[in-house]
């Protein structure tokens, strides 16, 4: 088969980052962003319960990166209970509005100039603005989790995003690099360009020499918006004020949304969970509409050829057949495309509180900035989860009135003989082999540090199979001999094998770990705050 090297000339091979495993007797949150994290750790620190961090911890990563994620978004939850062990699913993730007219996206020659493979939509209908966008669910999600799980109280899990909203995140490079990649999408909608294009070109750190205060982006609105949520309840949103001039604003924009759409979004699911073993561990999925069902479908395929032990040739060759087995059978039954290279705009969280309680959590924009459309009234940032749907009628994920969106975002919990692990993902459909192939080594007696830091390979439903340059070369030899192959690097841009992340309760022992090349992630323990 063919193989090619994808990796830069120019990086340097001498390089060694890492981003060692965080352990404590205490709680652990792990988040793409320190400052979200240290606040999801004081949570735990008060006594908060793994599900009390994880909301705030949501509510500030949501201001921090609002790239990613945030309070117009989507997502989904699992919580494992260590009292019985057991895993529950809750379930937000995006609902087409109810009169939507799948005839106003109609279809243009070409391929759509996004995460799909999709043919174009007329004026990228699907990707950007108003009309791309569905009722906004994570306050619905992580409200229901706190109303059945949750010790503190709610309006002192949400007060650190509205004064992070009100203050305005600290810019760094990382900061100007994502607002410099959608530059022109943000400057041509004015709620973006008021708070991340304020001088019409990308926002960019001062210089330390200087003695300049950090460079920083309120958003007021933003503010007001959480501030009254912290007051009043997910009810502010959903059928309050807020949802008022959020539904105004989407209808200024040529939305067709209705209070009876926000008010449907506030309806969280709680779907079966579907479990598969892997020796003496289970497995544990959401069963509908995400990819935790195909990473399980991979696994059981992957049996057929290496049922665990050592990860030498005949494993790596079983990871990849299994992976491109499962997405061939998510394609014929789920109607999903085939993805193009770039990543989607996901945050992921892991919480394990000090009694052993767990949270893997994915929100998610879908896009870079989601829709790039901000209500201006309410500082809300818009997903664009119609581009989720396939624009073409008739196949079982085809954009339709009221239907929900077949996402691949794939939180996961694996639960074994005095151990648990919460693990997850951002972007797009790599999360699925990254979750996969960090669950399959712990469960074969690596660490969690070591998993994290290890080689990966990215199979994320074409032919090709995208191998880490540091692989052994007889691994690379075998997967090339089988599979074409691309060989890259891990770099800090563009992420070829996704932002993972765990958190894990070995014994009595908890740990968390997160991608050593994402700048901002970090997993952060109680005793650390």
């Amino acid at each position: 088969m063919a193989s090619v090297n994808a990796t830069s000339p120019n990086l340097s091979t001498h390089q060694i980052v890492r981003k060692p495993a965080v352990r404590s007797r205490g709680g652990i949150v792990v988040s793409h962003n320190r400052v979200a994290s240290e606040i999801g750790a004081r949570v735990l620190a008060a006594g908060g319960h793994a599900v009390d961090a994880a909301v705030a911890t949501s509510f500030a990563i949501g201001v921090l990166e609002p790239w990613m994620s945030g309070i117009g978004g989507t997502g989904l939850m699992l919580v494992r209970t260590a009292a019985d062990n057991q895993v529950t699913a809750l379930d937000f993730g995006a609902r087409a509005p109810a009169a939507l007219n799948p005839e106003d996206y109609p279809l243009m020659e070409g391929s759509g100039g996004d995460l799909f493979g999709w043919p174009r939509v007329k004026d990228d209908r699907n990707l950007r603005g108003a009309v791309s966008t569905v009722a906004p669910t994570v306050v619905a999600g992580v409200s229901e989790a706190h109303k059945r799980y949750g010790r503190r109280p709610w309006r002192d899990l949400v007060a650190p995003a509205y004064a992070l909203a009100s203050a305005g995140p600290v810019v760094d490079w990382h900061t100007t690099l994502m607002i410099a990649r959608c530059i022109r999408e943000l400057s041509a909608d004015p709620g973006c360009a008021a708070v991340y294009v304020p001088h019409g070109v990308p926002p960019s750190p001062g210089i330390a020499a200087t003695a300049e205060p950090p460079l920083r982006l309120p958003n007021p609105a933003l503010a007001r918006s959480l501030e009254a949520i912290a007051n009043d309840g997910p009810s502010a949103l959903y059928g309050g004020e807020i949802g008022a001039l959020l539904l105004a604003d989407l209808k200024a924009g040529g939305g067709v949304h209705a209070e009876a759409d926000l008010l449907r979004a506030s309806d969280v699911r709680t779907p079966a969970i579907r479990t598969s073993q892997i020796g003496d561990y289970t497995l544990h999925a959401s069963s509908r509409l995400n990819g935790g069902p195909t990473v399980l479908d991979a696994i059981e395929t992957m049996r057929e050829r290496w049922d665990g032990g050592v990860f030498d040739p005949r494993a790596w060759g079983a990871i990849a057949s299994g992976l491109q087995a499962a997405w061939a059978k998510r394609f014929r039954t789920m109607g999903d495309a085939v993805e193009i290279a770039a990543g989607g705009s996901t945050t992921h969280i892991n919480v394990i509180d000090r009694d052993g309680n767990m949270v893997t959590l994915t929100q998610t924009l879908l896009s870079l900035f989601g829709s790039q459309f901000m209500s201006p009234q309410t500082g809300i940032l818009l997903n664009n989860a119609i581009n989720w749907f396939d624009p073409r009628p008739g196949g079982p994920n085809s954009l339709a009135p009221s239907r929900q969106a077949l996402s691949n975002y794939a939180p996961m919990i694996m639960t074994g003989p005095g151990d648990a692990v919460a693990s997850g993902g951002a972007g797009g459909r790599k999360i699925l082999p990254a979750v996969m192939q960090l669950l399959l080594m712990m469960a074969n007696g690596v660490s969690l540090d070591d998993a994290i830091h290890a080689p990966r390979i990215d199979v994320s439903g074409g032919d090709t199979v995208v191998v880490d340059h540091r692989l052994a070369a007889e691994i690379k030899a075998a997967l090339a001999a089988e599979f074409q192959t691309v060989e890259a690097e891990r770099t800090v841009f563009p992420y070829h094998f996704t932002i993972a992340s765990a958190v894990r309760r070995l014994g009595e022992m908890n740990e968390g770990g997160t991608e050593p090349y994402q700048p901002w992630s970090e997993a952060v323990s109680e005793d650390e705050v």
